[in-house]
């Protein structure tokens, strides 16, 4: 009888051991799939905020641009309106029969 409760007692020393051992097993697994999950996120938003970046940086570029190319477009314009004003004020002092059809 002491035999069989010595042969019970080591198995259910060893099924504790195992449990351990898997209970174990498992945390390492978990920590390391949270890990993998931390490293996949941290790329993603390193990705992400890249690219918002990026974005920031062309919408910056361009408002200096549109700042710069203000005063040169109102002179463009300013001096086409001249222009053309003055070939409306020399199309009026041509004569009629050297107007161009």
């Amino acid at each position: 009888m002491r035999v069989l409760e010595a042969v019970a007692k080591r198995k259910l020393g060893n099924w504790i051991w195992y449990g351990f051992i898997a209970v174990i097993a498992l945390q390492v697994y978990y920590v390391r799939e949270m890990l993998a999950a931390l490293l996949i996120f941290g790329v993603l938003f390193g990705f992400g905020t890249a690219v918002v970046l990026v974005l920031f940086l062309l919408d910056q570029a361009s408002q200096r641009t549109a700042e710069w190319a203000e005063p040169q477009a109102k002179r463009a314009a300013e001096a086409a309106r001249r222009g053309l004003a003055h070939v409306e004020e020399l199309s009026k002092k041509l004569p009629h029969s050297q107007r161009p059809a």
